[in-house]
C-alpha cells in the first residue's frame, strides 16, 4: 500500500485551484488540506511533471501557501448498502438530510462502463403512465435518453412524475446546479408520492462547490450499478446535464485548457458518453436506465451539449410548450417492445401521429385564412382532443387505458374507414359507444 504523502508548501492558489510540487500521485486522487478554518477535500485534476493541480471542494478562500496538503492515496468513494434508500447526499457523499454518515462498504466512483459481453439487448418496457412516453415513444429498460428542453418548461415536474410512477425498483436522482427551491420540490414530491423510500438523492445546488457538480453523476451511477448487481431495475434521473457541462467548462478555464466549441473542453463528448454508457441490462442481474434533462440555451439544438448528446443516446424526448412534442421526440428502441404490448399498439401509434401531422398542416391553413373543408373540421376536432386527452402532461393513464382513449378520440372525429388503420384492428378495437372525452 502506498504511503500517504504530506506536503507543507502550496506553490500557487488561483480561485479554487491550488498547485503543489509532488510525486507519485494519480489523476483524480483525493487530498486533504488543513487550513486555519478546518479540513477541506481537494481532487487532483492536472499533472504536469512534478506540478500537481488540485480542485479544492470548499473553494480557495481561506487556503494559504503554508497549509498542509495530505494525499490520501485513493479516489472519491461512496458507501453502498440498503441504508442508502430514502437518503439525500451532496457531491462529496456527505448526508444533507440530518441522517447519519454512511462509511461502510465504500465503492469507488467513475469506473469503466460494463463489459459488452455482460449486456443483453434492451427488450423490456419501463412503464411511466405518461401516454406520450408509454404509447408513442416507449421507454425501454436500460435505455439512455435525454429530455431536451428550454428554460421555463416543466421538466422538473415531468422528472418528478416519472420518478413516482416509473416501474423501477430503485430511483437514483442526481441534481446538478439546482436552485434550492427545485431541490425542495423534488424532495417533497418524492416524499408525498411515496417514492422517497425507494430513492437515493445526490444533490448539488448552485451555491455548492463547482467540483461537486462533476462528482454527482458518478456517485449516482456507482450506486445504481451496485443496486443493479443485486438484481434491481434502477432508473437514474439526471438534471441538468448542461449544468454538468458548464461545470466542466469552468474548471477547464481555470486550468487554462485550450477551449473547443463555445468554450467547452475538447473532451466534452467523451465525458458525456462516459456517464450515459453506464446504462445497461445485465444478462444475469438487474439493469440501469438513464433519463437526463438537457436544457438548450436559446432553444438551440446545435448547442454543443445537446448536439454531442444526440450522438450518444438512443433518441430524445423534446419538451416544448409544456408537452412532449411528438415530432421532436424519438425512442429508437421502442420497436423492441411495442409489438409485445398489445397488438394494436404499433398501428394505432403510427396512425394517430400521421393524422396529427395532418392536423398541424390544417392549423397552418386556418391561420392563413383558408376556408376549412369538412375534413379539415374533423382534423381540428381531432387535434384538440389528442392534445388534451393524450399529450397533456397531467394525463395519467396506463398503456392499455391510453390505447383505449386513442380509439375513443378517433371514433369521436372520424368514420371507421377514414383512419387509415388496418380494418381487422378497427373491427376489434373500435368503440361501440362514445364515452366522455
Amino acid at each position: 500500500m502506498r504511503m500517504k504523502k504530506v506536503y507543507n508548501r502550496i506553490e500557487s492558489i488561483t480561485g479554487n485551484v491550488i498547485t503543489v510540487k509532488a510525486g507519485g500521485v494519480r489523476y483524480h486522487e483525493l487530498a486533504q488540506i488543513d487550513t486555519r478554518f478546518g479540513k477541506s477535500l481537494a481532487q487532483v485534476n492536472k499533472i504536469e511533471g512534478d506540478i500537481v493541480s488540485l480542485q479544492v471542494f470548499a473553494g480557495g478562500q481561506g487556503v494559504s501557501t503554508g497549509d498542509e496538503v495530505r494525499f490520501l492515496g485513493r479516489e472519491l468513494r461512496v458507501s453502498f448498502s440498503e441504508d442508502l434508500l430514502g437518503r439525500i447526499f451532496n457531491g462529496s457523499g456527505e448526508p444533507i438530510d440530518k441522517g447519519p454518515a454512511l462509511t461502510e462498504n465504500m465503492k469507488p466512483i467513475g469506473g469503466p462502463s460494463v463489459n459488452p459481453v455482460r449486456r443483453i439487448l434492451a427488450n423490456r418496457m419501463m412503464r411511466t403512465n405518461i401516454p406520450m412516453i408509454d404509447m408513442f415513444n416507449t421507454l425501454v429498460v436500460s435505455q439512455k435518453l435525454p429530455i431536451f428542453s428550454v428554460s421555463g418548461e416543466p421538466y422538473n415536474q415531468l422528472l418528478a412524475r416519472i420518478a413516482m410512477q416509473a416501474e423501477a425498483d430503485v430511483i437514483v436522482f442526481c441534481g446538478m446546479g439546482l436552485r434550492y427551491d427545485d431541490f425542495l420540490y423534488f424532495r417533497d414530491e418524492l416524499s408525498k408520492g411515496g417514492a422517497l423510500s425507494r430513492s437515493v438523492m445526490f444533490i448539488h445546488t448552485a451555491s455548492d462547490p463547482i467540483v461537486e457538480c462533476m462528482m454527482i453523476p458518478d456517485m449516482g451511477l456507482a450506486v445504481a450499478e451496485q443496486f443493479a448487481l443485486q438484481d434491481k431495475d434502477v432508473l437514474v434521473l439526471l438534471t441538468d446535464m448542461t449544468n454538468f457541462a458548464d461545470a466542466m467548462k469552468e474548471i477547464a478555464i481555470t486550468q487554462e485548457q485550450v477551449p473547443s466549441n463555445r468554450g467547452y473542453p475538447g473532451d466534452l463528448y467523451t465525458q458525456l458518453a462516459a456517464r450515459y454508457e453506464k446504462a445497461v441490462d445485465f444478462a444475469d442481474s438487474g439493469s440501469i436506465t438513464v433519463l437526463a434533462v438537457t436544457t438548450m440555451p436559446g432553444d438551440d439544438v446545435t448547442h454543443p451539449v445537446p448536439d454531442n448528446t444526440g450522438y450518444i443516446t438512443e433518441g430524445q424526448y423534446y419538451l416544448k410548450d409544456g408537452r412532449i412534442e411528438p415530432f421532436g421526440s424519438l425512442s429508437r428502441l421502442k420497436q423492441n417492445v411495442n409489438d409485445k404490448t398489445r397488438k394494436d399498439h404499433r398501428a394505432l401509434m403510427d396512425g394517430m401521429i400521421r393524422i396529427y401531422a395532418s392536423y398541424r398542416e390544417t392549423l397552418e391553413k386556418k391561420s392563413m385564412g383558408f376556408s376549412m373543408s369538412s375534413w379539415d373540421e374533423k382534423l381540428l376536432k381531432y387535434g384538440g382532443l389528442f392534445e388534451t386527452g393524450l399529450m397533456d402532461l397531467s394525463v395519467n393513464l396506463s398503456l392499455e387505458e391510453a390505447l383505449d382513449r386513442g380509439w375513443e378520440i378517433l371514433a369521436a372525429c372520424f368514420q371507421r374507414d377514414e383512419t387509415g388503420i388496418r380494418s381487422d384492428l378497427v373491427d376489434e378495437f373500435w368503440p361501440e359507444q362514445q364515452g366522455e372525452l
